[in-house]
């Protein structure tokens, strides 16, 4: 927030102080100063009927540096010096906002120049009122045209440091409803406390009552001066600019017969797949239906090349790749066979082992650190948002840290204010009722005295505040409505009337005060400032809320702000102001008054509440944890009967595969841990999922194959578990390790949520691969031994007598395999096509899925937060500022610097200024809200030498503030040609310094101060100008895709003012760092999946003894698996941000799990054909696949519905149960039948391969 303005305009236009009576043409109405005028501070002119007088040589210059080109001949005119001087100090404020215009000014000069000194005053002055020798009332005529023309001139002219219009501070109203008449009134109007008598203007362009009205020449705002001043910028003078910028049209949708063209190309594409689907299928069987008597007959005979399932009846021989792949795959079988029977020959050294590196592995987590600051989560330390903030942070200081309240009332009351001087009424909304603003402001006072202790100091709001003028002015920035009062009850009730009427109240000074928000004087009878106490503007956009237009009567909600100091490399103070926001949060949550509604926010409160909401979650994934760790202890044991329950089952076996999926989860946090690097909530809250996911699967694989084999003659328990794993381990070191390699691919993103994630999960599941078989396959065969010995689970020492026992099949494995399988695969059965529809319609909306996080999902349900977000959303009015940032190395002391970057007379058309300017035109497109706040363009009307506010001693070189009487003082820059040009060179660092220094007072509104003191990096001793800023504001942003549009217009409005000033420029507001991810998020999840997926295919192919083909299909399997999320995503409004990122890249990793097993069991099949191969797959790797990753997660995925969490609800429930059901129907019912049609053939099955399987034949 940049407190532009700061003028303290109070001043308005002072009418020199002037007498006049009633005389011929041709002679004064007035000479000289006399009387004390009823306005404070002011005089009365004299009355003087005689002719001009001439002005003593003394006063030529004064008269030529205000009169320009008035001469009036022999200098015979009908002022004298004092009145010069008075006219002289009546216009320092007109001349600090005005002057930016030459055209504007002059004409402004020659309306009061002819006022006070002209000759001729008798043919346009009518004196009506007299106080002895005093004139106490005049009409002046003045030309319509002259007026309109002196308007037309000024109307556009900008105060570049408050974002508004120069007449919003000099015409008593908004810029929007002043014009000629009323700005001329009111300059001659004593309600403004600067004009001495009433000047009564009367407007006509033909003579009115023997009076011809002064109607001189006027120059228009694109005209230059004779002085060699040339025409006003574009800027302050729209006529000068051109046609107004056009936005470019928004690029159509894209249709085909007025219908959306993704849509109705998929739905094309799905009606021609289905079509020759369907005909070869048909043509198929009808052709064999005629030449074969059975129809199962291709099916039995795999050579026949008329059968959907045949292999390639030309190839005989194994090719080169198959043998390569058969030798790998038979050196994977050894190695893992001779370590699975060494490791059940050795438990207790295994289990050792394996107890020490977790042990020393998790030893990190005594070095773990969370993150939860949200730059850190969601901005990488290398991308440009992030560079830009640490630039700007670094050269200007960090954002401030706000602190607000949106206060409504649930009182329906509208009420219509009348003004005692006419006017329309106007009605005013129940939230701007005084007993309302009593109340609001008792609160505002309140949260002014909260105390709060930080390590056993008080701290109060002035301890942390935000005060731009300190320390000359240490109150603390409010920007509040009750500001518009002083923060005083008195002021709010300060009234003006008698018993019958009231003339003015705090309606008046209200609708005054929302017009002209940095004045001192509200012109009405109140006289009371506007200016806030901190000695700043409040903008009513900023303070109020919930108004149409600009009718900021109709107010619905006040808003008010307190900003505070960021001090990031300060933890002490920066503890202060925690520690303060902590004790404002207290208080808010335990006030109550019925006539006011409040929603409100700390800069703390969004990570307090994320905070809060993981610690509110643990009970829901607590319960979700231990459901899933239940049914795995139980779903592990084979029950052959209820006498031998105790022997069976496998609770021990399966709590000890649960700690082993936790201790590798542990072992990856401490690693990482060890390396410094921090985790996030995401970590904490995905990783476990997916490694439970994956452990289990291999878990249930092991101990199912275990189940069902069958011990061969002379073959000791340790040959047996050694084989048993040659036969699995390959399968699981297939999905492990492609697991592993995709996700540390993933590590490469930019996004630090999905580089975190990436590296610990691939960490993870590796040592969840690991320690399954070493660690898991010892605990197997003491739990084996223990069942053969009749011990039971749990309680071993307690041994069953010995019984026979008739070895059965699981049910999963029966179903599986009798039912489920036969039934999929049967001919007019297998469903391909309804799984390429669903295909076609996620590829036809996967573009229609929004982009961005809605703050509020990331909050728990009853988070006050959520209030405070709706109400922004409802009330507020304006975006947050933007920063147009000029790095270091531009030379400010060059008129060519210069002219690239302000937006006054002699700038460049495409300046920065102008540029930012021209954007704020069309703001519905830039969202630009309006003109930037330009310290240069001040910095240069500031040092102007007709302008009282640079001055200094002459004796000691210091600056002398506009406020100080001393004959010492005199100006900066001499009143000559050259003196009256912008400074260069030296004097333009000479003078700056004074500039940033200064205070607006009531004598200079121009200081800098306030306004401009952290936006110019100043070099060490003042030697020169290094990096600046120039402030603007975006429009209302209220969702993530006008926080995405804003950040992208920004960017290339900067880009273009880089471009043109051929030095770098960059923008920057606080909320970049956050959203500048979905910038190119779409090409990070493309990235990010496509990596995945090809790392999948090459160590698929490779582990897969080089079948090529095998690959492909089990990444078209992910791929159909990937897209389909983005259609349930679209579907179930979930939106693509970091966290369904994740969750995408971790559903890759799943989805392995629910493909390669099967295409693995699958590859090693010896059936004869392509459906018994897919058949025997599916019901040996189904079943287990199925009771492992599906039946387990089910259980506790449902339970995250009950979340209190609405990010647990939309990102974790609604996408974790997608995940499982969308990889279970396409590993489970999808892939099996596409193997039926298009797996990969077998030529040669060698006598190692029918061994390898031997042990799942049932």
């Amino acid at each position: 927030l940049s407190f532009s303005g700061l003028f303290n305009i109070t001043e308005m236009i002072i009418v020199p102080l002037l007498s006049y009576n009633q005389v011929e043409a041709d002679h004064c109405v007035w000479y000289g100063e006399c009387g004390e005028s009823k306005v404070s501070g002011k005089k009365y002119n004299c009355n003087y009927t005689g002719p001009p007088i001439p002005l003593p040589s003394e006063g030529y210059d004064l008269l030529a540096e205000l009169c320009p080109g008035f001469d009036y001949g022999s200098r015979d005119i009908c002022c004298n010096i004092e009145q010069l001087r008075t006219l002289k100090g009546s216009l320092q404020l007109p001349l600090q906002f005005l002057s930016r215009c030459p055209a504007c000014f002059f004409n402004l000069m020659n309306l009061f120049c002819e006022l006070t000194c002209s000759p001729n005053q008798s043919q346009f002055m009518n004196a009506t009122k007299f106080n002895g020798t005093s004139v106490v009332e005049v009409q002046y005529y003045i030309g319509k045209s002259f007026a309109n023309a002196m308007y037309n001139a000024c109307k556009d002219v900008q105060a570049p440091s408050s974002n508004v219009k120069a007449l919003s501070l000099l015409c008593g109203k908004d810029a929007k409803e002043c014009n000629a008449t009323n700005w001329i009134q009111f300059m001659f109007n004593t309600d403004n406390q600067q004009t001495p008598f009433p000047i009564i203007p009367i407007f006509s362009d033909v003579p009115v009552s023997g009076f011809t009205p002064m109607n001189n020449r006027t120059y228009n705002c694109t005209e230059g001066l004779e002085d060699g001043s040339g025409p006003c910028s574009c800027q302050d003078c729209s006529q000068a600019c051109g046609p107004k910028p056009v936005p470019p049209p928004l690029p159509p949708p894209w249709t085909i017969l007025d219908m959306d063209a993704m849509s109705v190309i998929m739905w094309i594409s799905y009606m021609i797949f289905l079509l020759f689907f369907t005909g070869a299928v048909v043509a198929a069987w009808c052709y064999r239906k005629r030449t074969i008597m059975s129809e199962y007959g291709p099916i039995l005979d795999s050579n026949n090349p008329l059968s959907l399932n045949s292999d390639n009846p030309d190839q005989v021989n194994a090719s080169c790749g198959e043998t390569l792949g058969e030798r790998f795959e038979n050196i994977l079988r050894i190695l893992f066979s001779s370590w699975g029977s060494f490791c059940v020959r050795h438990p207790f050294l295994v289990i050792l082992g394996s107890f020490i590196v977790v042990t020393a592995s998790s030893s990190g987590l005594i070095y773990m650190r969370i993150t939860t600051d949200p730059v850190e989560l969601w901005s990488s330390p290398d991308s440009q948002a992030r560079q830009e903030k640490n630039y700007f942070d670094s050269h200007f200081g960090p954002f401030f840290r706000t602190t607000q309240l949106i206060i409504t009332t649930p009182i329906i009351d509208t009420f219509i204010y009348s003004p005692y001087f006419g006017g329309s009424d106007v009605p005013f909304e129940a939230i701007l009722r005084k007993d309302i603003l009593h109340q609001v402001l008792d609160l505002q006072l309140a949260i002014e005295n909260i105390t709060a202790k930080y390590e056993g100091q008080d701290v109060r709001l002035q301890d942390v505040c935000l005060t731009p003028l300190a320390p000359y002015n240490n109150n603390c920035t409010i920007l509040s409505v009750l500001n518009y009062f002083q923060n005083s009850h008195e002021v709010l009730d300060h009234t003006i009337g008698d018993e019958f009427y009231v003339y003015a109240d705090y309606h008046s000074h209200f609708l005054y005060c929302v017009s002209a928000p940095a004045s001192l004087n509200d012109t009405t009878l109140l006289h009371d400032p506007c200016l806030g106490t901190f000695g700043g503007p409040i903008f009513p956009w900023l303070a109020l809320g919930g108004y149409d237009e600009e009718n900021y009567n109709n107010a619905t909600a006040l808003v008010i702000t307190f900003p505070l100091n960021n001090y990031l490399d300060d933890p002490v103070r920066r503890g202060k102001a925690l520690a303060w926001e902590q004790a404002f949060i207290n208080f808010m949550k335990n006030f109550n008054n019925a006539n006011l509604t409040i929603a409100f926010s700390a800069e703390r409160s969004i990570e307090d509440e994320i905070d809060r909401e993981s610690n509110s979650d643990i009970s829901t994934i607590v319960i979700s944890y231990a459901i899933m760790f239940i049914y795995i202890s139980l779903a592990l044991g084979h029950i052959h009967s209820l006498r031998r329950l105790m022997v069976d089952s496998k609770i021990s076996l399966g709590i000890a595969g649960i700690l082993i999926v936790l201790s590798s989860v542990a072992s990856s946090l401490g690693i990482f841990s060890y390396a410094g690097i921090p985790l996030t909530l995401i970590v904490i809250e995905v990783i476990p999922f997916l490694v439970l996911a994956v452990g289990v699967d291999n878990i249930f694989i092991i101990v199912q194959t275990y189940q069902r084999d069958e011990r061969l003659p002379q073959e000791e328990l340790h040959q047996q578990i050694g084989r048993i794993l040659g036969d699995v381990a390959p399968s699981i070191f297939l999905s492990s390790f492609s697991e592993t390699v995709a996700f540390f691919l993933g590590a490469l993103s930019n996004m630090p949520a999905v580089r975190t994630f990436s590296l610990f999960a691939g960490l993870a599941v590796f040592i969840d691969f690991l320690l399954q078989i070493s660690c898991f396959v010892s605990l197997l065969g003491l739990d084996a031994k223990r069942q053969e010995g009749n011990r039971l689970d749990i309680i071993c020492c307690v041994k069953l007598p010995e019984g026979q026992e008739v070895k059965t099949d699981g049910f999963l494995f029966w179903f599986f395999k009798k039912i489920y399988a036969p039934f999929v695969l049967k001919e007019w059965v297998r469903p391909i096509a309804v799984f390429v529809g669903i295909l076609s319609f996620s590829v036809a909306v996967v573009n229609k899925v929004e982009i961005g996080l809605d703050q509020k999902l990331s909050m728990p349900d009853d988070s006050y937060m959520l209030n405070y977000f709706e109400n922004i959303s409802m009330y507020l009015h304006t975006g947050a500022p933007v920063y147009f940032v000029v790095e270091d190395g531009l030379n400010y002391s060059s008129l060519d610097g210069q002219n690239a970057v302000c937006g006054g007379v002699g700038c460049n058309n495409d300046s920065l200024v102008q540029q930012v300017y021209s954007a704020s035109l069309i703001s519905n497109y830039t969202r630009i809200a309006v003109t930037p706040s330009s310290w240069l363009d001040d910095y240069f009307d500031w040092v102007k030498p007709q302008s009282t506010c640079c001055r200094y001693y002459n004796n000691t070189g210091a600056f002398c503030n506009a406020s100080v009487v001393d004959p010492l003082c005199v100006h900066c820059r001499p009143m000559t040609p050259s003196g009256k040009q912008r400074p260069v060179g030296e004097d333009f660092m000479r003078f700056l310094p004074m500039f940033l220094s200064d205070n607006p007072n009531v004598k200079c509104g121009k200081g800098g101060h306030a306004a401009y003191a952290t936006a110019v990096d100043l070099y060490p001793n003042n030697t020169g100008v290094g990096a600046t800023y120039f402030m603007t504001y975006h429009t209302i942003l209220k969702d993530s895709a006008d926080f995405i549009d804003g950040l992208k217009m920004a960017r290339v409005l900067a880009e273009n003012i880089s471009q043109s000033m051929d030095h770098h420029v960059f923008a920057y507001s606080i909320f970049y760092v956050f959203y500048e991810q979905y910038l190119t998020i779409v090409h990070d999840t493309a990235l990010n999946l496509g990596v995945s997926v090809g790392a999948i295919f090459v160590v698929t192919t490779v582990l897969l003894g080089f079948e090529l083909w095998s690959a492909v299909i089990v990444c078209i399997t992910i791929a159909m698996i990937l897209v389909n999320m983005f259609g349930v995503m679209w579907l179930w409004g979930i939106s693509l941000n970091a966290v369904s990122l994740v969750n995408l890249v971790m559903s890759c990793g799943i989805s392995v799990e629910f493909c390669s097993h099967i295409v693995r069991a699958f590859s090693v099949s010896v059936k004869k054909n392509r459906v018994e191969r897919a058949e025997e797959a599916l019901a040996h790797m189904g079943s287990s696949v199925f009771s492992g990753i599906t039946l387990t997660k089910f259980g506790g995925i449902l339970i995250l519905a009950l979340s209190k969490s609405q990010i647990f609800q939309v990102f974790y429930f609604r996408m974790y149960l997608s995940i499982v059901l969308l990889g279970a129907t396409h590993g489970l019912l999808f892939l099996p039948v596409l193997l039926s049609y298009i797996g990969q053939y077998k030529s040669l099955q060698t006598e190692g391969t029918l061994r390898t399987f031997s042990s799942l034949r049932s």
